[in-house]
């Protein structure tokens, strides 16, 4: 075969596997330059080993979009956080700061990127059995509408909270707690039943996936 053809075929199929995805080849290379610094803290393909830094790969772009956008909007909290690695090593920031430099249609792209990208759960949580199994009961009173399967499925379009990182858990449900982080009014009608205890019996539960 002619090198001239086995190049255009090359880049044919490369296109036919690009529209199979949903994924245009100019938006491909458009989305892979917006989220080359993301891994420098969610770690690569969102799959973070910072223990207070969410793993988002897996997320559905519906989720990972109204994140960033309540992000720019700064309707959440903004905790400082390093960059672990790449030019900014060390560096602090914000995802307030990250946000405010994309518009709504790079947020959907960067969203849709991560959302292919396969959720890999914390590794080495240490969990109390006895917390476990009481975050189970108080999982399935109160949050399974709206988390099924133990939060592990993107397609409650609620973040993934089986085998997330246990202490970004529980800086989250702390401003939930603080009501710094809005709530829907669905959740706020179960947030309101948690007693003692339970907050953090769903922490060990959810960070016990593996």
């Amino acid at each position: 075969m002619k090198p001239v053809l086995t190049k255009y075929l090359s880049i044919l199929n490369l296109c036919v596997v690009l529209s199979i995805s949903g994924i245009s080849p100019v938006l491909a290379a458009d989305v892979n330059d917006l989220v080359k610094s993301c891994a420098d803290c969610h770690g690569k393909d969102g799959a973070s080993t910072d223990p207070n830094v969410p793993i988002i790969g897996g997320f559905s772009a519906p989720y990972s979009t109204d994140s960033m956008i309540a992000y720019k909007a700064k309707e959440r909290p903004c905790p400082e956080s390093e960059y672990l690695t790449g030019d900014k090593k060390g560096q602090k920031t914000t995802m307030c700061d990250i946000a405010k430099e994309f518009n709504e249609e790079e947020m959907k792209q960067i969203a849709t990127y991560f959302a292919a990208k396969p959720f890999v759960r914390a590794t080495n949580q240490k969990v109390d059995p006895a917390l476990v199994e009481q975050g189970k009961a108080v999982q399935n009173d109160l949050c399974v509408k709206c988390h099924d399967k133990g939060g592990s499925l993107p397609s409650d379009d609620s973040g993934i909270l089986a085998g997330q990182w246990m202490p970004y858990l529980r800086q989250s449900l702390k401003e939930y707690s603080a009501g710094d982080r809005p709530m829907s009014k669905k959740m706020k009608k179960k947030y309101k039943k948690l007693k003692d205890g339970d907050i953090e019996a769903l922490i060990h539960y959810f960070g016990s996936f593996k």
